[in-house]
């Protein structure tokens, strides 16, 4: 389709170099960043996606330290309770609150598994 409309639009210079550093962060041009966020994605929200990649990548690694205790703590826990120093009480509250964590753990990684779907599609 060609593209015969010319649109002008004033910044400040505040604005223009903002800008300026979405159209190196995003890699897109900056009228179609404008095309886009204006016409095309009005209802989407535009990200750094390096950005949003690391602190992604520092959830990983966390949830990854998280799974480590986790794992050290039942460990030390079933030891204990083969030696019959833990009540039972405590044994079921640990098992129910573990349950919980590996519940909201696969709900995390399935939102970010989405997340990284979406971003693809930006």
């Amino acid at each position: 389709m060609n593209k015969i409309k010319r649109f002008e639009l004033r910044l400040t210079e505040d604005e223009h170099l903002q800008l300026l550093k979405l159209e190196r962060e995003l890699g897109i041009s900056k009228t179609e960043l404008v095309r886009r966020r204006v016409l095309q994605d009005s209802g989407k929200v535009l990200v750094q996606g390096r950005e949003l990649l690391a602190q992604m990548d520092k959830i990983g690694t966390e949830m990854g330290r998280s799974g480590n205790n986790i794992n050290q703590l039942a460990k030390h826990t079933n030891a204990l309770n083969k030696l019959g120093l833990i009540p039972a009480s405590t044994v079921e509250e640990f098992n129910k609150l573990l349950s919980n964590h590996l519940r909201q753990q696969k709900e995390i990684e399935k939102l970010m598994r989405n997340l990284i779907r979406l971003m693809g599609n930006i």
